[in-house]
């Protein structure tokens, strides 16, 4: 018994690193492009934003190859809290997963100030920004509501586009599903839907998506010297991008698992077979 206690003990351990791993290149190729995006005049990005959706949605692409088969890349807590929901992922692990997603959130916004802080810096004295009153370059690290965008407006859009994000996973992921893309081709297409989503909705609050990847960087935003414009951010937005998309992510596996996945033909194939 001990010894099965300390292998699973082990693989749990294997698992938090790899959803930790996961998040820190998820943020830290997307907020590298974020700043990219926001930091240079003229930017590369300001006249192509599919530049920034697709650079995000290969981020996840990469995390999943180097990380999929020791944790299954949930790489977002949405994700962790529908699988557990709906495909059987173990309750027992959800809060570490969680723990290491966020963990790795923080490390890939650390590893991007390490890279651009000087870059942040020059840019908040030439454009006479104040970090805590004026959130100078934070939106490099996490998201706010756009223009014409308030905070509630922003949780009902994470809602919609997670809900989305998730019923898509699903749908690749589904074993009965025989139109998704088969062998190993799938987290393209998941980094495909991540991308086409920011393309499509970026600029509406900077398509979260997911708790880890705004919740982190925001967390070391605060200890760097954000203070306020990370925590409670302005119009207490801190907390929106966490409830939004883990909601959303619920919704849009229930629409997948009682309106889809009953009906599958595969499924029905070998639900017959088994009752013969």
């Amino acid at each position: 018994m001990r010894k099965v206690m300390e292998k699973t003990g082990k693989a749990l351990l294997g698992e938090m690193i790899a959803e930790c791993l996961a998040v820190i290149i998820i943020v830290t190729i997307g907020d590298s492009v974020a700043a990219m995006y926001s930091l240079y005049d003229p930017s590369p990005f300001k006249q192509a934003y599919w530049g920034v959706a697709i650079t995000w949605g290969l981020a996840v692409t990469l995390a999943i190859y180097v990380t999929g088969s020791v944790s299954g890349t949930h790489a977002n807590p949405a994700v962790t809290l529908a699988l557990a929901c709906y495909r059987g992922f173990s309750w027992k692990k959800v809060l570490p997963y969680w723990a290491a997603q966020i963990a790795g959130g923080f490390l890939g916004a650390a590893l991007v100030y390490a890279m651009y802080g000087s870059v942040i810096q020059h840019y908040a004295l030439a454009n006479h920004l104040d970090w805590v009153n004026d959130g100078a370059a934070s939106g490099v690290f996490f998201t706010h509501p756009g223009d014409f965008v308030t905070p509630l407006h922003a949780m009902m859009n994470e809602v919609i586009l997670t809900a989305i994000l998730v019923l898509g996973i699903f749908a690749i992921t589904c074993e009965y599903n025989t139109v998704a893309p088969q062998a190993n081709s799938g987290a393209l297409f998941i980094g495909l839907l991540v991308a086409i989503l920011g393309a499509s909705s970026g600029y509406l609050e900077g398509w979260a998506l997911n708790p880890a990847r705004d919740l982190g960087p925001r967390i070391f935003c605060f200890v760097a010297g954000w203070g306020r414009a990370a925590f409670p951010s302005p119009g207490n937005y801190w907390w929106m991008p966490i409830a939004g998309p883990m909601a959303g992510g619920l919704i849009g596996a229930t629409l997948y698992q009682t309106l889809l996945r009953p009906f599958m033909p595969a499924r029905a194939r070998v639900t017959t077979t088994a009752a013969d």
